[in-house]
């Protein structure tokens, strides 16, 4: 039987011959071409000034940090539904990181979730466009004014998504974007950060390459900084890759498409919300399942397994990992947090691979109409 994949990218000849050309000739004074022509294309695709290339998103989210001054006694307020990569960056700065509770609907952070954890101490707040949504940035952009404060973007899974025309990632006074192998559009590894500030890109651009200052003296470390640079082959990859974006996106909204027909006559299950004004890229294709039917995500990821079916958990909120669970803000987030605690258990990503088949889509919702008919509530969920 064949296995269904969660997630993998979409790679064409275009993208072997282009990190080909880069292995044969991206040295010696073309080193660096590839990146140049990359951060171009890619802050273009933006609508934004400047793109810094690096090896993860989670790079691009420690160098805003650090370009912004924040460090310890500060506070960074995270949404509680994310991966850990968008709350460790605060650490690494010295930071404490504060959880807030999400938008029901779309489950980014909400302007009310943010408010409830504005403090004296509160620089910043990372909003995450979360499996490919996009929080209501006007609301969140607008509570932060009102407190001062910087938003900072995590779009590491929402390449090409939209609010009212403007590309998810440029909302905030900085962006970072993931490129793992199991987003959208990749370069294997990798990541990149935006922003409009002159002064945000020239700090990011000395802190990414051990604290020296692009044409200073040769070996002059004016800091101790990072290492955190991108390859040319990755960069190559990544140019390729962004040559095909509107036909990968594209192919993204097709696969939630399948999902949502084969799936539309199911009352117990909800899926991925596009809010007018907004176009969801559904990064991955999500399920809440209602929670009546008794059939928690790890269940149901086990039922699915056993047919083939490769499943991924709705993030836990991050106040209950063991990685925070002592802190004193994740122990009141999960006194705060009602939306976050609801839904969590009962989320689940489906595969959601750029090289599925309608077949494949139709075999896995098969496959969970038949686990939801034998769950212990189904009765209860109409």
């Amino acid at each position: 039987m064949k296995r269904i994949p969660i997630a993998g990218p979409s790679i064409t000849q275009s993208e072997i011959d282009r990190v080909a050309e880069a292995a044969a000739t991206a040295w010696y004074a073309d080193a660096g071409k590839y990146h140049d022509r990359f951060e171009a294309a890619f802050a273009g695709y933006l609508g934004v000034r400047h793109a810094v290339s690096l090896p993860s998103c989670t790079a691009g989210l420690h160098l805003a940090l650090a370009a912004l001054d924040i460090g310890e006694g500060d506070e960074v307020i995270v949404p509680d539904i994310t991966w850990i990569a968008t709350s460790a960056p605060v650490s690494y700065v010295g930071a404490t990181p504060v959880f807030a509770d999400v938008d029901r609907d779309t489950w980014c952070i909400s302007a009310e979730g943010l408010e409830a954890c504005v403090t004296s101490r509160t620089k910043a707040v990372i909003g995450v466009d979360l499996y490919g949504n996009v929080p209501d940035m006007e609301a969140v952009n607008a509570a932060a004014r009102r407190h001062g404060i910087h938003v900072i973007e995590d779009a590491a899974e929402a390449i090409g998504s939209e609010q009212d025309g403007q590309r998810a990632g440029s909302f905030g006074i900085a962006g970072t974007f993931s490129f793992h192998g199991s987003k959208t559009m990749t370069t294997g590894e990798g990541g990149m950060l935006v922003t409009d500030d002159d002064a945000i890109q020239h700090r990011a651009v000395v802190l990414r390459d051990h604290g020296r200052v692009p044409g200073d003296r040769v070996f002059w470390n004016r800091e101790i900084a990072f290492k955190y640079k991108m390859s040319s082959l990755q960069a190559a990859l990544g140019l390729a890759q962004l040559e095909r974006i509107e036909e990968l996106t594209a192919k993204k909204r097709e696969i939630f498409s399948w999902y949502r027909e084969e799936l539309s006559g199911v009352a117990a299950l909800s899926l991925n919300c596009e809010k007018p004004g907004t176009t969801n890229t559904y990064w991955m294709v999500t399920v809440l399942v209602d929670p009546s039917c008794g059939l928690q995500k790890e269940k149901l990821m086990d039922i699915l397994a056993q047919e083939g079916i490769d499943c991924r958990p709705f993030f836990y909120p991050l106040s209950s990992l063991p990685a925070y669970r002592d802190l004193p803000s994740a122990r009141e987030a999960r006194d705060r947090n009602t939306v976050s605690y609801e839904i969590s258990p009962y989320g689940v990503n489906l595969p959601s691979a750029l090289n599925l088949t309608r077949d494949d889509v139709v075999r896995v919702c098969d496959a969970l109409k038949k686990t939801l008919d034998t769950a212990p509530g189904h009765g209860n969920a109409g």
